[in-house]
């Protein structure tokens, strides 16, 4: 007897497989959505934009470029956001300007964008260049201090004279974190003349490069006619984006986001790169992991293999996953109370009584944040292993204990290993938890700037008592805290975007292991 083909859905299943899969198509497509939003609005802040010569109709003139476009309040016409940058000249670096108020728009391939330290970026065009410039062994060229340089010679001088800059900068860096900064920590121990002769010598070739970078000035002119010297010292970068061809743009803009990885920031925050950030991130996550692991997995162990299973095991169960819900804060303050004020505070008594009433450990650092996110963190790592071991059939223990293993043995060789994806899972979990957590880190040891990395050559090389920055704080104070939001809002979508990758990477590494160990071990039967 032929069976009827069965068309459309089973009998009994309605519409809901058609709903659960449009709900995983809808959360799909957000996530999408959201990181390319991330990425348009954070990698495209590093792309060379084209500064725009502006003319009014009263005959007012500026350069700047276009951010972005709105109604006017009355509904009639737009008007369109200019950054201006020159906060140097102008009160404020941006311009709204009506759109029908605009005569003439033109793009100049002389003007120039200069990436200053003190007043971000300048928008206008260069005039002069004085002073020679300084080799690394300190060599003036030819010309002398008062030579005056102009037009494109001067742009030529001006991009020679900053690729010498990044070398001297470079150097500054090494003698001062890798000889200065060690040696006046060894005097301070108690060296000797030996250590105090090195130091003298590492000081004066400092004061050397800080001479030569000290030489040579600009004469910079906005497209209103205002005009001013700024040393070359104070210029970070010079382009002329209206004259740079798509290739070099896409050097540029990889530069750009090299720099974003790599260095540290300034500007209080609102410039520069988020390296400290990404280090000390990825640091107190893996230390976090490093805790909340063992006391989880052993918790689980505990309640699913050798605790009697009762009323009293019942209610540790149901306070293991109602602390789960416990807001973050919470945790918070309960680390700043009893890890850094208690622990920490007798820890100084104890060992650092000499240093008091400056804090060592009594205060907030990477130890006692890694300590509250892993208490944070504990109840899903204990759930998610419980689970697990719930899940691995009773015959794979008495088969163990049939042939003669003892309990530690089947514990160990047979039970524990047919969990270990799941122990990966609430470690992954725990990851996605803790990385993005910023409201306890602010009490326990995060800080706004923290350019130095808790992790350097001097013993023992991994200092927990220091503070360390954290790409979701980082975030919160770029966002909330800066002195020019707008100017520093690609950022704060570049360091999401950032942050969003880490976590997925950190995730990416326990999802490989986790399907190797179930490859390996076998995948446990569906109840």
């Amino acid at each position: 007897m032929a069976v009827p083909k069965r068309r459309g859905l089973l009998r009994g299943e309605g519409p809901w497989p058609w709903l659960t899969a449009g709900s995983v198509a809808v959360s799909l497509l957000m996530l999408g959505a959201l990181l390319l939003l991330l990425a348009t609005r954070g990698l495209g802040h590093f792309w060379p934009a084209p500064v725009t010569l502006v003319e009014l109709e009263d005959g007012s003139r500026f350069a700047g470029t276009a951010v972005k476009e709105a109604p006017l309040p009355g509904g009639e016409g737009d008007e369109r956001l200019y950054r201006t940058a020159n906060r140097d000249l102008e009160e404020s670096p941006w311009t709204w300007v009506e759109v029908a108020a605009i005569e003439a728009e033109r793009h100049p391939d002389d003007l120039v964008v200069l990436e200053c330290h003190r007043w971000g970026a300048f928008h206008g065009r260069l005039v002069a260049l004085r002073g020679g410039g300084v080799g690394v062994e300190g060599q003036r060229e030819e010309g002398g201090e008062d030579a005056l340089v102009e037009g494109e010679a001067a742009w030529q001088r001006l991009t020679a004279r900053l690729a010498e800059l990044e070398i001297l900068r470079d150097e500054l860096a090494r003698l001062r974190d890798d000889t200065i900064l060690p040696l006046a920590a060894r005097l301070a121990d108690g060296g000797n003349a030996t250590l105090a002769d090195e130091l003298a010598h590492a000081q004066a070739r400092l004061r050397d490069l800080e001479a030569a970078m000290a030489s040579g000035d600009v004469l910079l002119e906005s497209v209103d006619g205002k005009r001013l010297w700024q040393p070359i010292e104070s210029i970070l970068r010079a382009q002329r984006p209206n004259a740079m061809s798509v290739p070099d743009k896409l050097v540029a803009w990889g530069q750009g986001v090299w720099r974003f990885l790599a260095e540290g920031p300034r500007a209080a925050n609102s410039a520069g790169g988020v390296w400290p950030a990404i280090f000390g991130t990825v640091l107190m996550v893996l230390l976090m992991s490093v805790l909340v692991t063992p006391f989880g997995v052993l918790a689980a162990i505990y309640l699913n293999e050798v605790a009697h299973q009762g009323r009293m095991t019942r209610m540790v169960r149901i306070a293991v996953r109602n602390l789960a819900g416990v807001p973050s804060i919470v945790y918070g303050v309960f680390g700043l109370g009893v890890f850094v004020y208690g622990i920490g505070g007798s820890l100084d008594d104890w060992f650092f009584a000499d240093t008091l009433p400056s804090p060592t450990f009594g205060t907030g650092g990477l130890l006692w944040a890694s300590l509250t996110l892993a208490l944070l963190t504990l109840p899903v790592v204990i759930v998610a292993t419980e689970e697990g071991l719930a899940r691995i059939p009773d015959h794979q223990r008495e088969g163990a204990l049939a042939l003669g293993a003892t309990r530690l043995e089947m514990l160990t060789r047979v039970v524990l290993p047919m969990a270990m994806p799941a122990m990966l899972t609430g470690m992954i979990l725990a990851v996605a938890r803790a990385a993005g957590e910023v409201a306890p880190l602010m009490l326990v040891g995060v800080a706004k700037l923290a350019p130095q990395v808790p992790v350097d050559g001097d013993f023992p090389f991994l200092h927990l008592e220091r503070k360390f920055m954290h790409l979701g704080y980082h975030i919160y104070d770029v966002a909330f805290h800066g002195s020019d939001v707008q100017s520093a809002l690609p950022l704060v979508y570049a360091t999401a975007l950032l942050l969003v990758l880490v976590i997925l990477g950190l995730n990416l590494t326990a999802i490989f292991m986790r399907h190797y160990l179930r490859t390996r071990h076998g995948r446990l039967p569906r109840h």
